[in-house]
């Protein structure tokens, strides 16, 4: 496995206290339940810029941060570990695609870059919200039942709905930001990502 370099830890620790500061604003709410809010796109970036490794470590910290702070709502340890820990470790899946989204950066072909941006931002939000599901139908079955609904049912709605349109508005988020500032990406050059290009 892959040491992360000096430079990388720090990014990575300031990029989940700046996850954790977006998600402290206020976030567009559909009810009570279903938030959006663009607190994944540090994350992002962590993964673009360093990868999978990186910005996994950068998620977990994350999550370990809302613990810390008190913003976590937990029902259990094992919820907590599920929802905050894996879930939250999870949006560093979107770093396996650094590959090709740096090498379009480098090769300046934008348009192929920024399509495997949202391709990213989408598999890294849905295995973030996969876990958020999961914990869902077996931590949340009573919240289902009380809204007359199956906890599968409920569950997948809730966290699908926020799974959608948090990756979205990251997505939107993240395309701005990098068609004019690329080098966010390519400036990142240690052995973490040698091979990225």
């Amino acid at each position: 496995m892959k040491k992360l370099s000096l430079q990388t830890m720090i990014e990575v620790a300031i990029f989940a206290a700046l996850a954790l500061l977006l998600d402290l604003l206020p976030s567009i709410r559909f009810g009570a339940s279903i938030s959006i809010s663009f607190a994944m796109v540090p994350i992002f970036i962590i993964a673009f810029r360093w990868g999978f490794l990186a910005a996994a470590t950068s998620g977990f910290l994350w999550g370990l941060l809302q613990i810390t702070i008190g913003e976590a709502w937990i029902l259990t340890p094992s919820q907590a570990f599920i929802e905050y820990f894996v879930a939250f470790a999870c949006v560093g899946f979107a770093g396996i695609f650094i590959k090709p989204i740096k090498r379009n950066f480098k090769s300046n072909k934008k348009n192929s870059a920024m399509t495997w941006v949202v391709i990213a931002v989408f598999a890294g939000g849905f295995a973030r919200y996969f876990w958020h599901f999961l914990a869902g139908m077996i931590f949340f079955a009573n919240y289902a039942e009380e809204a007359g609904q199956a906890p599968f049912i409920y569950s997948l709605t809730m966290n699908g709905i926020s799974y959608f349109f948090s990756s979205l508005a990251c997505a939107i988020v993240l395309v701005l930001i990098l068609s004019k500032g690329s080098r966010l990406i390519t400036s990142a050059k240690t052995t973490d990502n040698r091979n990225a290009a």
